[in-house]
């Protein structure tokens, strides 16, 4: 990206946020803090009336509008990719308030891009899980749990616990939602536990905010997972895998802590993060011709141990065949 792209870009940041902090738009241009201040006095000079505090970071002056900005082709066709996303992929609510946010989108659109996402439209699916159970037409606890922690609001559910097949009425103190293996969880401060409690919302039966306000400080997602990692004991594993071999695992390594990947020699190095060396090691030795372990020692002499055990194995049962 260029100079003057970049500044665009970060005006446009800039306009996304109350306070947007310097090492924000340094990580997300990959840039020195230096060249981030350079770039905002840029701005400064062009007129744009910006306000900075040390520590805090930079804000618009209230009140200062710039003209809307248009997207890009490949803007509009993320913009049409995360649609089909939210509709398969959360509540009726929360696809619909999307669908009209589209509506605003494409409005502003140039007629070229206009016709370019119609025409892209119907080649771009995604499909449900058949394991997700649907929850019912008239609850749509995602914008509500959502509001609630934008609120600081308690949320009072019906609760199905699965592990003892017992419904529950609960009051907790959302911390915050993901979306893993087909479903949505919400991570909260259980009152009736008295503890963090990952809740599967398709599991919840009704659900309404409460007007008593969450008092207690509560970690924010990131935070709250990166501490329960830490506390689970989960070890770092390193792999190298060829090219080839991505197409088989790319659905299994979620399932086994996968983080991050790179490119390093011509292979992929992926790291994983889990507390079951003995299934990650079983997993491993299925594609264990075309892949390498680099750490932990403690996942190498576990597959040594288990390629032993197969050998001696076989060799017993071809004597006893003779």
């Amino acid at each position: 990206m260029n100079r003057i792209d970049r500044i665009s870009a970060i005006l446009i940041q800039l306009q996304s946020r109350r306070v947007v902090r310097a090492g924000d738009i340094a990580e997300r241009f990959n840039i020195s803090l230096r060249t981030v201040y350079r770039d905002i006095k840029t701005l400064e000079e062009a007129g744009i009336p910006l306000i900075g505090e040390a520590g805090v970071g930079y804000s618009i002056m209230e009140g200062y509008r710039l003209p809307p900005v248009m997207f890009t082709r490949d803007e509009a066709v993320a913009f049409l990719t995360a649609e089909k996303l939210m509709e398969n992929l959360t509540d009726p609510l929360s696809d619909e308030n999307y669908k009209s946010a589209m509506y605003k989108i494409r409005s502003v659109l140039r007629v070229a891009e206009k016709d370019f996402l119609e025409n892209i439209d119907g080649h771009i699916e995604v499909f449900k899980s058949r394991r997700i159970a649907g929850n019912k037409l008239d609850l749509n606890p995602l914008q509500l749990i959502l509001r609630g922690i934008a609120q600081k609001n308690v949320v009072a559910i019906k609760y199905f616990a699965a592990h003892n097949q017992q419904k529950s009425e609960r009051c907790i103190e959302p911390v915050g939602v993901f979306y893993q293996d087909n479903y949505w969880h919400l991570i909260a401060w259980c009152r009736l536990r008295n503890d963090y409690r990952d809740f599967r919302l398709d599991r919840i039966s009704d659900i309404f905010l409460m007007n008593e306000l969450v008092k207690t400080h509560h970690p924010n997602l990131k935070d709250y997972i990166a501490r329960s990692a830490k506390e689970k004991n989960l070890q770092t594993v390193v792999i190298r895998v060829e090219k080839k071999v991505l197409p088989y695992i790319n659905e299994q390594k979620y399932y086994n802590g996968f983080v991050s990947e790179y490119e390093i020699g011509g292979m992929i190095e992926m790291i994983f993060l889990t507390d079951f060396l003995e299934g990650f090691a079983r997993w491993w030795m299925m594609y264990g011709d075309m892949a390498e372990v680099i750490s932990p020692d403690g996942l190498k002499e576990r597959i040594i141990e288990l390629c032993t055990a197969i050998s001696q194995k076989n060799n017993l049962t071809t004597a006893t065949e003779d």
